[in-house]
């Protein structure tokens, strides 16, 4: 047995090993899995953009009058929107760090990334909080339901991600991860722009058009 098969035998029972590159240049399974979920969640926001827009065509005036005021695009939730997309810049400065095997570098951007995406989902709770107290909730019509279905949707992936990244984390300062084993940060990473991304598309038309 030759040096290098002995060193792929055993990579291949180690407990990392499925979190590994590819040596022969594929993808690996968590970020090919991630790739394939993340496949799925794009039809599972795209259904609920054409709902939307399809609520939206056949309601006039949208929104309706009474709440035209209060969904106001320059007030906490722009606040809440830079936070998020600052997020997905520290979760990918993580990302290079680890790629280089600055370990101390991973693990201050993703907690960082961290509190930002926990930061966010209050921010949302409590603009949540002020909706209400102007009288638009659930029931509101359907502008009402469409409204907190996408972003109530949005904020249970965000919830999800900031999950998956406090994983990442505890995992990281255990020594988990290095610049060889460290697919699963970026699997986590990947969800992470995804929900920004949607976020993005989200806020610009609820708020602009």
């Amino acid at each position: 047995m030759t040096a290098d098969s002995h060193a792929l035998t055993t990579a291949e029972h180690t407990p990392i090993a499925g979190l590994a590159h590819d040596a022969r240049g594929g993808i690996s399974n968590p970020i090919l899995g991630m790739l394939l979920f993340l496949t799925s969640e794009v039809m599972f926001f795209a259904g609920l953009f054409a709902a939307y827009f399809n609520t939206r065509a056949a309601n006039k005036p949208w929104p309706p009058t009474e709440f035209e005021h209060i969904l106001n695009p320059f007030s906490l939730i722009l606040v809440a929107t830079v936070i998020l997309v600052a997020s997905s810049f520290t979760c990918q400065m993580a990302i290079w760090a680890i790629r280089r095997n600055d370990r101390r570098g991973f693990i201050r951007n993703i907690g960082v990334t961290f509190v930002l995406g926990v930061i966010f989902l209050l921010m949302q709770v409590y603009d949540y909080s002020l909706l209400f107290d102007e009288g638009m909730t659930l029931g509101s019509g359907q502008f009402g339901t469409t409204y907190y279905t996408l972003t109530g949707f949005h904020g249970a992936h965000v919830f999800g991600g900031v999950i998956m990244l406090g994983v990442v984390l505890y995992r990281g300062m255990s020594g988990q991860f290095s610049a060889r084993h460290h697919d699963a940060v970026e699997a986590a990473s990947l969800y992470w722009h995804f929900v920004d991304i949607v976020w993005i598309l989200l806020f610009s038309i609820l708020y602009f058009l």
